[in-house]
């Protein structure tokens, strides 16, 4: 075992003097941390505390856009953001009814839930009705709060979804000369070029077979719910699936979008010539001009420019790996030539393909679920190591800007869910290495903050993830929203120290220049060197020119350390530490001394469960 942590150290000392970072650079990078702040619009300002399944948005409430009032949007400011991702805001299928507003009724046998999945785009030139207090206004409502937004000093993302709208796509609004998805396909065929979907010639779309007792609106007559939906010809599902009936749980409730991607999965368009991951945004923007596109290129395109035009400062793409690379060279460059400081984030699953969205696709930011995510869950849960969370940022190194972190979103299990970790504290350490462990952004999950469990039987779905299908409130996050006061009025004391926590942590990492600097690992030397350091415990180092921090986490709910945390030789001199220095906590302002004695430099300290320090040398 000391042979490996010797290895370890090694390596990451090596990564460390040969590897160019930030700081490396002629003169050092005066951008800060990002904090993006999710929120799931319709439900962020609801009120009501009904929650009953499948209920109406008369029995449960909706939240609204003008829920966003300035109060509220202070507070989220000074919990420490800088981006509000406004989750759900393009017009997508619906039970509701809102024919009195020229919008026609989606089917139930193809939308999910009651309020319909937000990823099931119903027209990309309008915002959802459901959010607006009147629906014949929403745009103009939605255009008032990016101003609001604006004022509080945050950047405003929504979504994009390019691979797949809803299955009754229906844009009644697009911009003069827009022609409407489909439009003009050519549907007696499976594939041409310049069609916007994929077809099943000869067959007619199927409802999928239930299973385990679903139905539709939990059982409740509707006109339309009648286990039939007209598409002839059949249309290939938003997940790739080419049945005429696809499975339950394939994306029923859409069809895919085709990009020039032939069924046999060749390219019918220009491929990025050699050389083009090392080219900048304006060199993709200049390859693509003149170049005879697929059609949904060109939709797509429009409708990033109709957003950014009303004030949108970025997209988050949904299913960012299901579109096709070059599509995302085309699209991300010319968002860039208009616009050069949006911010570009993507959904991207599989490691292997990382570089290629971002040094081809030119994506500014990619999840980093599968590695970081996966591996933080696993040790919040008891069963993972925090052996194995070093060599992530190492083998990431070259994009560790690109990858941004997180523990909470609308896809991911609640924290404090027993399916998760059944207690919100255990975030807390998992939240501190999230956050300083890397140059990149942090987001957070509204409700996160206040240990939101996402216990509610909403509908459609399961618990442990706040439903995005059905009307619900969050009643976590109703308590600190308090009848719109936004104030935290009825959190318990637990709650309100955890949002402090949140506070202090993320404010403070925006602020930090050495969470914009260099990063080496602490961890396998103290594996090795330190009495009482296991692996439910995680340290590291961050610092520029200007700030050293020494990061410590106890994942560990029960079991407390008296440790002698120990610098590595090599770190001591990089800093030039030659007498004892003051240390003081970040997060709660301890005071401290890292002792320095030839060459060897430590601190003691008692660390408590779940307990993190942010040592920052004075």
């Amino acid at each position: 075992m000391k042979v490996i942590y010797s290895l370890i150290i090694a390596i990451t000392l090596g990564i460390l003097a040969c590897v160019p970072t930030r700081e490396n650079k002629k003169q050092e990078s005066k951008e800060t941390k990002a904090v993006v702040y999710q929120v799931f619009t319709r439900l962020f300002g609801n009120q009501n505390t009904n929650n009953k399944p499948w209920g109406s948005i008369e029995e449960n409430g909706v939240g609204k856009f003008n829920d966003f009032t300035d109060k509220a949007l202070s507070e989220i400011k000074d919990l420490g953001v800088t981006h509000i991702w406004y989750t759900g805001v393009p017009h997508h299928a619906t039970i509701t009814d809102y024919t009195a507003y020229g919008i026609s009724n989606d089917d139930p046998d193809v939308v999910k839930g009651r309020a319909g999945s937000p990823y099931a785009v119903k027209d990309y030139y309008q915002v959802d009705p459901d959010m607006a207090v009147d629906p014949a206004n929403r745009l103009e409502e939605f255009k008032a709060l990016i101003d609001r937004t604006h004022k509080h000093n945050m950047k405003v993302i929504i979504d994009i979804v390019p691979n797949h709208v809803a299955r009754h796509y229906e844009g009644k609004n697009n911009p003069e000369g827009v022609k409407d998805f489909g439009a003009e396909d050519d549907t007696s065929v499976e594939y041409a070029r310049d069609n916007n979907f994929y077809y099943i010639p000869g067959s007619s779309f199927h409802v999928p077979e239930p299973l385990g007792g679903y139905k539709p609106l939990g059982g409740e007559a509707h006109a339309m719910s009648d286990g039939h939906f007209d598409e002839n010809p059949a249309k290939w599902t938003g997940n790739g699936s080419r049945l005429a009936q696809p499975h339950h749980h394939d994306w029923y409730e859409t069809v895919k979008i085709n990009y020039g991607v032939k069924p046999d999965g060749s390219f019918d368009f220009d491929l990025l010539p050699e050389g083009y991951e090392l080219k900048s945004h304006a060199d993709h923007y200049a390859f693509w001009q003149n170049k005879n596109v697929p059609d949904s290129w060109i939709k797509f395109r429009d409708i990033a420019f109709y957003w950014i035009d009303m004030g949108v400062d970025g997209f988050r793409y949904d299913m960012a790996e299901m579109v096709p690379v070059e599509f995302w060279s085309f699209l991300n460059s010319s968002i860039k030539n208009k616009n050069p400081e949006a911010f570009l984030l993507a959904e991207v699953y599989q490691p292997h393909l990382y570089r290629d969205y971002i040094l081809k696709g030119k994506m500014d930011y990619l999840y980093d679920k599968v590695e970081l995510y996966d591996t933080l869950k696993h040790v919040m849960q008891g069963y993972g190591s925090t052996d194995n969370i070093a060599p992530i940022q190492t083998g990431l190194a070259d994009i560790e800007h690109q990858m941004l972190h997180f523990l909470e979103n609308h896809d991911e299990q609640r924290i404090a869910s027993p399916e998760f970790a059944g207690d919100a504290k255990k975030g807390m350490p998992a939240m501190v290495v999230s956050t300083t462990l890397s140059t990149a952004p942090t987001m957070v999950y509204f409700g996160q903050e206040v240990g939101e469990p996402g216990a509610e039987d909403a509908g459609f779905g399961t618990n442990s993830r706040t439903s995005i299908f059905d009307y619900i409130g969050v009643p976590h996050h109703q308590r600190w929203m308090n009848n719109g006061n936004f104030d935290g009025g009825q959190l318990s004391a637990d709650e309100k120290d955890l949002r402090d926590f949140y506070q202090r942590l993320l404010t403070f990492s925006i602020s930090s220049e050495a969470l914009m600097g260099e990063y080496a690992d602490i961890h396998a030397y103290n594996r090795q060197h330190t009495k009482g350091y296991s692996g439910k415990v995680y340290s590291f180092v961050r610092w520029n020119s200007n700030e050293k921090l020494i990061i410590i986490s106890n994942f560990d709910p029960v079991k407390s350390s008296e440790l002698d945390l120990k610098l590595p030789e090599a770190i001591a001199q990089k800093w030039k530490l030659k007498e004892d220095v003051n240390l003081i906590d970040q997060l709660y302002g301890q005071e401290f001394v890292l002792n320095v004695n030839s060459g060897a430099a430590s601190v003691k300290f008692s660390l408590q469960p779940l307990q993190s320090y942010i040592f920052k040398i004075e």
